[in-house]
């Protein structure tokens, strides 16, 4: 007797036929490219520990940007990291930061590629915190203001989508009474909901030069083994008005992004963070891994678990292979 399963293994074995049968599917159209922009000009400077990946100034950042654009990755996630840093991130609003230069860069030069903005003060402070600080303590509340101030300045560039990362206790509401009091209510909220106190950041570090200086994150991120304070920051999160959510890490976290979605019916966003894209990128250099099988396979994981939007640092790559 020839079983249902036995014959749609058939099918997936057909080739052509298999697309008939498979559940899950990975789009150009779902992924974001993280970029980090730099001071200076002329500059495209390799990220030792993510192979593949640049510091770009400004003038290069656009370049790249109608690259991303054409090979049909409808946004970019953008980082900037500026050469002067002090103890209240003064470049995080500066209406002629790098950031803002950037965004202002990519609305000119790339116009229909959608532009997110990071906001967080740990590429922009000495000590490396995404807070204000006093005597080795994060100010949550005083820290507020600086957010919000931020996010506008991004918006008044051109940013698209504010991506608040900082992980303060009510950050998305402060963010959202700003732009609605300066003529930004239409623009949405894609929040850091849940974003873990992670080993996988590492690489990051080095590129936006943002360790911190003493210390450690766990006071204001996630602790990893919380999957149900993680549901309850989403959801806090939703009621100060933000409109989209993000797990990151990805990979470690796949169940928190699974729950997320069987409890929000919101886009859903999903970071394979520099440690994840560092590893597969070491693991298939050295030849113990099929490199393309297992970032597809990591993608894909991704997107069953419930991902809407996959951000990656593969995203041009596997935009072009998906074409």
């Amino acid at each position: 007797m020839s079983f249902p399963v036995t014959r749609l293994r058939r099918l997936r074995r057909s080739g052509a036929m298999r697309g008939l049968v498979r559940e899950t599917a990975l789009r150009r159209e779902e992924l974001v490219q993280p970029l980090f922009a730099v001071e200076g000009a002329g500059i495209r400077e390799p990220i030792a520990a993510m192979p593949g990946q640049f510091r770009f100034s400004v003038d290069r950042l656009a370049e790249e940007c109608k690259e991303i654009a054409d090979c049909g990755v409808p946004a970019v996630l953008l980082f900037g990291v500026p050469n002067h840093k002090d103890a209240r991130g003064s470049g995080a609003d500066a209406a002629d930061g790098i950031a803002q230069r950037a965004h202002a860069a990519i609305k000119k030069h790339a116009p229909n590629l959608l532009a997110i903005a990071d906001v967080c003060l740990c590429e922009y402070t000495d000590h490396g915190h995404c807070g204000l600080v006093e005597n080795e303590r994060v100010l949550n509340d005083e820290t507020l203001p600086r957010l919000a101030s931020a996010a506008l300045s991004l918006a008044r560039a051109g940013a698209d989508i504010i991506a608040p990362s900082d992980m303060m206790d009510g950050r998305v509401g402060a963010i959202r009474a700003g732009l609605d009091g300066h003529g930004f209510a239409e623009t949405p909220i894609l929040s850091y909901a849940a974003k873990f106190a992670s080993a996988w950041f590492g690489p990051f570090r080095e590129a936006a030069g943002s360790a911190p200086a003493f210390g450690d994150r766990r006071s204001y991120q996630m602790d990893p083994p919380n999957r149900r304070e993680a549901l309850r920051e989403m959801r806090l999160d939703l009621e100060e008005g933000a409109d989209m959510l993000m797990v990151k890490p990805a990979l470690a976290y796949l169940d928190v992004l699974a729950e997320a979605r069987r409890s929000f019916d919101v886009p859903l966003a999903a970071y394979q963070v520099s440690g994840e894209y560092a590893m597969l990128r070491a693991a298939a250099a050295q030849g113990w891994l099929d490199g393309e099988r297992a970032v597809w396979e990591s993608l894909i994981g991704i997107k069953r678990a419930g991902a809407d939007l996959i951000i990656s640092y593969f995203a041009k790559e596997w935009a072009q292979k998906l074409r």
